[in-house]
């Protein structure tokens, strides 16, 4: 009876492995950016050039995919090579000793047939914190060249105090010359795996 039992399980496992799909990412057409608000009235936006991701479901509509994503942090761009420096020394993100931003997710939830939670862990500076993102589903297709193609659009809200990003200088209205609030702003288009 124990074999038996045993047999099941291994049958189970080897199709749940069997029927999970890997997605990659078409870094051409994604995106993995931020938005801070700069002295108080208007947003500077960054991305990171240098990235990549891994997405596994196991099944058609997403619920409960896996998602892992890293930033290499020298790869910052704000269209700007000072700030950027700036961004790279220790006030921020101290990319030569941390060079790597890391996020994996806890659970990927359907909110409804556009709209997902997600949940996971960020890495910036060797320090993990627990973040919800919001993602937005904007469908999937098969391309002219046969390739089944799915998109995301993912965004939050971080704070950048939190992940030791400590730099904050104030003007004189008392606001922050970099707001300690950072929006993600994460564009994903998917590849399904053949």
């Amino acid at each position: 009876m124990k074999s038996l039992k045993i047999a099941i399980l291994l049958l189970a496992a080897a199709s749940f492995s069997f029927a999970q799909t890997n997605w990659s990412i078409d870094k051409s057409h994604s995106k993995i950016g931020f938005s801070v608000t700069h002295l108080v009235i208007t947003e500077v936006e960054g991305k990171f050039k240098n990235f990549e991701a891994k997405i596994t479901t196991a099944n058609e509509n997403f619920d409960g995919a896996s998602i892992e994503f890293t930033a290499d942090v020298n790869s910052i761009d704000t269209y700007n090579e000072k700030r950027d420096q700036h961004l790279m020394s220790d006030d921020f993100f101290n990319a030569e000793k941390f060079p790597k931003l890391i996020f994996k997710s806890k659970s990927f939830k359907k909110v409804d047939d556009k709209n997902y939670k997600l949940v996971g862990d960020l890495t910036i500076r060797d320090i993990t914190k627990e973040v919800t993102l919001d993602a937005k589903y904007g469908g999937t297709i098969t391309d002219p060249w046969g390739n089944t193609k799915a998109g995301f659009k993912i965004d939050g809200d971080i704070n950048r105090f939190d992940y030791g990003l400590k730099w904050d200088a104030a003007i004189e209205t008392g606001g922050l010359v970099v707001s300690k609030d950072v929006k993600l702003i994460i564009n994903l288009e998917l590849n399904k795996q053949k």
